[in-house]
């Protein structure tokens, strides 16, 4: 592993320190906003999840609007400041502002995340141009990057959230996102170069190289990567009940209490990015040993089995929120389904990311890499919705339905599985 690491350029490691402190900023404050809204701001738990459920998917519908304009206008690299200059602005002015600004501040961010999402990743990818197995693993190191943030985030803004004051997290994660921007500018220049500097057509215009039109190959792999990527809208409804039911789950039907303290339930979101940390190596070396045993999935299949371990980790909360009906439940059933579905996001998440930078002609490299998110922006959007009616359903009925979502999909999946895999092959996709 040491060695492997040694060969990726610097660049990389310089991306993944940015991109852990934006996603510390981003899910810090994602683990206090539902709690904040129904008891800072005294907001019912369906508004405060219609609320949840738009803020965290038009940040995944920007990043189609930040790739464009990376693309066409400003570079990559440019348009990564200004995000996070947004983000330190949206997260002080909802930390130090008055509380009616809260919508405002959700917009500055959200603008943020449009600018900065799409476009690291794909600073990522042109830092290794078309050296695709080496590409995998960067992605792979890379999104251990976005967790390690993620993990500590609910943490440090969990904690100062409870004993000091929502105010407090939020600044908190403000400071992350301030110190993620230092270090940007300090090494940019240095550690990658003129990857991501300009709009791609002036890079064309300055080289050999022309936007050529898109090949019958290109065109049908693009398609084929759309359709694929339609497939993850249920995934990400399933996952980002983290942020809502989950999280209300946690606070109202959940025994937090370990030795006689409490747990605070902030903490229940550093579940996935701990597991993330520690499953990716495993993981990584799993597919590696299936691959020169040339029994390892295709990227279309690891979709598919994302979907059935989502099924099961809904079938585990469907449990859980069977028995809350009786009494406060083990916490170790949240541990399960956290784990599990865990598990789904690394046979889906890091793939779709190292697919896109693969298939995607470079004049629409950003571009490209936006409709990615435009799925998780319909997914999250409709989890938001579902997440806002958690004191209406039942909650086993709730997790139940989730379960047959994901289930009904995968099996969905399998019938295209054929298709797909033949249409993706040119592209010596395995992951």
């Amino acid at each position: 592993m040491t060695e492997d690491m040694k060969q990726h350029p610097k660049g990389l490691y310089l991306l993944f320190c940015v991109e852990m402190w934006e996603r510390f900023s981003y899910y810090g404050m994602r683990a206090l906003l539902v709690l904040y809204m129904v008891q800072a701001l005294m907001f019912s738990t369906q508004k405060a999840g219609n609320i949840y459920g738009w803020y965290t998917g038009l940040v995944y519908l920007t990043p189609l609007l930040g790739g464009y304009l990376a693309d066409r206008y400003f570079g990559q690299r440019r348009c990564i400041t200004a995000g996070a200059i947004f983000m330190i602005c949206g997260l002080f002015l909802l930390a130090l502002g008055p509380k009616s600004l809260l919508l405002l501040s959700l917009f500055l961010m959200i603008t943020a995340n449009g600018f900065i999402k799409s476009n690291i990743s794909s600073v990522l990818g042109l830092l290794y141009g078309d050296n695709n197995k080496q590409k995998d693993s960067a992605f792979t190191i890379f999104y251990m990057g976005i967790n390690l943030g993620a993990f500590l985030s609910p943490l440090v803004c969990g904690t100062l959230a409870v004993k000091y004051g929502f105010e407090c997290g939020f600044a908190a994660a403000g400071c992350g996102m301030l110190l993620g921007l230092i270090f940007y500018k300090l090494f940019e220049n240095k550690l990658l170069g003129e990857n991501g500097l300009y709009p791609v057509h002036l890079e064309i215009s300055t080289t050999s190289e022309k936007a050529a039109p898109l090949t019958n190959v290109q065109i049908q792999q693009l398609t084929s990567l759309i359709i694929l990527i339609i497939f993850t809208i249920p995934f990400w409804v399933c996952f980002e009940q983290a942020g809502s039911s989950l999280t209300l789950f946690a606070q109202y039907a959940t025994n937090r209490s370990f030795l006689g303290y409490e747990i605070p339930t902030g903490y229940f979101q550093a579940l996935n990015p701990l597991f993330i940390i520690t499953l990716a190596p495993l993981i990584s070396l799993l597919w590696e040993n299936l691959r020169q045993k040339d029994k390892e999935p295709t990227s279309v299949e690891k979709f598919a089995i994302a979907l059935l371990l989502m099924t099961f980790a809904y079938v585990i909360l469907s449990g859980a929120g069977y028995l809350s009906a009786q009494s406060m439940i083990s916490p170790l059933w949240l541990v399960a389904g956290y784990f599990i579905m865990t598990l789904a996001e690394l046979c889906i998440s890091p793939i779709g990311l190292s697919l896109v930078s693969k298939l995607a002609p470079k004049q629409f490299l950003s571009l490209t890499m936006g409709c990615w998110f435009l799925m998780c922006f319909s997914g999250n959007l409709l989890a938001g919705m579902l997440g806002g009616a958690y004191e209406k359903v039942q909650h086993w009925k709730l997790f139940g339905s989730l379960a047959c979502l994901a289930f009904i999909t995968f099996v969905i999946l399998l019938f295209f599985i054929p298709k797909l895999n033949k249409s993706l092959k040119h592209s010596d996709e395995k992951i």
